[in-house]
C-alpha cells in the first residue's frame, strides 16, 4: 500500500453548491440591463426611478446632519428591529393612511426585497404551497423559489384577482399564504379594487392563510382616489404583513425598506434578520428619519408623481404607432409600469435580440408567470426616460417589429 506523500498535492473535487443555488436562475430583468446598458439604447426593461428626480440635495443635507450632530449613534450597530425615530415616523405615515400602526408593529428592513426574504424564512417550509397573481414581481418567485416551496398562480384579468377563482383554489390546494402587490401591481401596473381588497381578505379569513401585501408604488398616484390597503379590511388584521419601501419615493441605493406584522411574526422575521445582517445601516435609517422631519416628502412625492404622469401619458400617446394591429394595453393609474399583450403569433422573448439591434429595449412577459406564460407579453417602464425619449423609443420599437413581421412572413413564404 503506497502513501501519499506529505507534501503532495490531492485535488479532491469540491462539494456541489446548495441544490437551490443550481436550481434558481438569475432576473432576466438584470440581465437584460446588463446587455442594454449601452447609452444609446432607450431602456424600457428596468425598474428604475428616474434619477434626475431624486431630492438629492435633501438626502445629502440629511446625511450631513446626521453625521454633524450624532455622528458616534449614525456610524455605530443599532437594534434589529430599526431606530426608533424612523419605525416611529413611518408609524405615523401609516396610521395617517387610516392603518393604526404604532413603533412596536414595524421592523425596519433592507429594502422590502429583504422583508420578502424574511418573510420566507419565518413562514415557509420547503414543499409548502402558496400563491401569487398571475403574473407577479419577478425577485418575489426568485426568492420563493429558494425557499422550495410549490407556487401556484391565481387567475386574474384586468384588474387583478378574481376572488371566485381564489376561493375555489384556497380550497382545493391549502396554501400558506397568498403574495400580492395590489396597487400599480409589478409588471402590469393594475390596481385591485376595494370591493376585491374585501373579499381577498375574507377567503384569507375564512380559509386560514397569511396574505403579504407588497406596496412598493402606492404613493406614485398620478389621478383617481387612494384604495385602503388589504391590511386595513376587516378579517385581515391577524393575517396581513404589509410591506413598504423608500426606493421609489426617495433613494434606491439607500436600501430602506419596512415590514409591519402581527407581533408573533414579527418577532420571527427579527430573528431572521438577526442571522441575516444585524440591521439595517443606521446611518440611513437616521439620514431617512432626519428626511421626513425636515422636508415635506409628500410634496416630493407630488413632483415625481406628476412627471411620471406625463411620461405615462406620452408612453400612452404613442404606443398605437408602435405595437402591431391586434395588441391591446392598460391604463395605469400610477405606479411604473405598463402592460402590453401583442397578438398570439409574437414571442417577445424571442423577437428582443432583434429589437435591441435597433437601440430599444423591454421586458418580455414571460418570466413573471408561475405556470404557463404568456408569451406575447411584454413589460414597458415609462419613469426613467423622457417624454422625447419615449417616442423615440417607440418608433424604434415599432420599426423593429413591423420588420420582423415581414421577415417571418417572408419566411413562411419560403417554406
Amino acid at each position: 500500500m503506497t502513501l501519499t506523500e506529505p507534501n503532495a498535492t490531492v485535488h479532491a473535487p469540491v462539494p456541489p453548491l446548495a441544490e437551490r443555488a443550481r436550481n434558481v436562475g438569475g432576473s432576466p430583468v438584470r440581465d437584460i440591463l446588463a446587455v442594454t446598458a449601452r447609452p444609446e439604447v432607450i431602456n424600457f426593461a428596468g425598474g428604475l426611478p428616474a434619477p434626475e428626480l431624486f431630492d438629492a440635495e435633501g438626502v445629502a443635507e440629511a446625511y450631513a446632519q446626521v453625521l454633524a450632530t450624532d455622528a458616534a449613534r449614525a456610524l455605530q450597530y443599532s437594534t434589529t428591529e430599526g431606530e426608533p425615530a424612523l419605525r416611529a415616523a413611518l408609524a405615523a405615515r401609516t396610521t395617517a393612511r387610516r392603518l393604526p400602526t404604532t413603533a412596536d408593529d414595524l421592523m425596519v428592513t433592507s429594502g422590502s426585497q429583504q422583508a420578502l426574504s424574511l418573510l420566507a424564512t419565518a413562514l415557509l417550509e420547503p414543499g409548502d404551497t402558496m400563491l401569487v397573481e398571475n403574473p407577479t414581481y419577478l425577485a418575489a418567485l426568485q426568492v420563493f423559489a429558494f425557499a422550495g416551496v410549490r407556487v401556484i398562480g391565481v387567475d386574474c384579468d384586468e384588474d387583478g384577482i378574481d376572488p371566485d377563482a381564489l376561493d375555489a383554489l384556497v380550497a382545493r390546494e391549502r396554501p400558506k399564504l397568498l403574495y400580492t402587490i395590489p396597487t400599480f401591481q409589478n409588471p402590469t401596473g393594475r390596481t385591485l379594487p376595494a370591493d376585491r381588497r374585501a373579499a381577498v381578505a375574507a377567503v384569507a379569513a375564512r380559509r386560514g392563510m397569511w396574505i403579504v401585501e407588497d406596496d412598493p408604488y402606492g404613493e406614485l398616484r398620478f389621478e383617481g382616489e387612494r384604495v385602503p390597503w388589504i391590511a386595513a379590511q376587516p378579517g385581515a388584521e391577524d393575517r396581513t404583513v404589509l410591506l413598504g419601501s423608500f426606493s421609489k419615493v426617495m433613494a434606491p441605493g439607500m436600501r430602506l425598506g419596512w415590514l409591519r406584522a402581527p407581533a408573533a411574526l414579527l418577532r420571527a422575521c427579527a430573528v431572521a434578520k438577526q442571522a441575516a445582517d444585524l440591521h439595517t445601516p443606521t446611518v440611513n435609517q437616521l439620514a431617512a428619519a432626519r428626511y421626513l422631519a425636515s422636508r415635506d416628502l409628500d410634496a416630493h412625492v407630488a413632483t415625481v408623481a406628476a412627471a411620471y404622469r406625463e411620461r405615462r401619458d406620452a408612453m400612452l400617446a404613442h404606443l398605437a404607432g408602435a405595437l402591431p394591429d391586434g395588441s391591446v394595453w392598460n391604463r395605469p393609474e400610477g405606479g411604473m409600469f405598463l402592460w402590453a399583450r401583442l397578438p398570439e403569433a409574437y414571442d417577445t422573448t424571442a423577437l428582443l435580440p432583434d429589437v435591441v439591434k435597433h437601440e430599444v429595449a423591454y421586458v418580455p412577459g414571460a418570466p413573471f408567470f408561475a405556470g404557463a406564460p404568456g408569451r406575447s407579453t411584454m413589460r414597458l417602464c415609462f419613469v426613467t426616460q423622457t417624454p422625447q425619449e419615449i417616442r423615440e423609443g417607440l418608433g424604434r420599437l415599432g420599426r423593429a417589429l413591423r420588420l420582423s413581421q415581414r421577415k417571418a412572413c417572408t419566411a413562411g413564404g419560403q417554406a
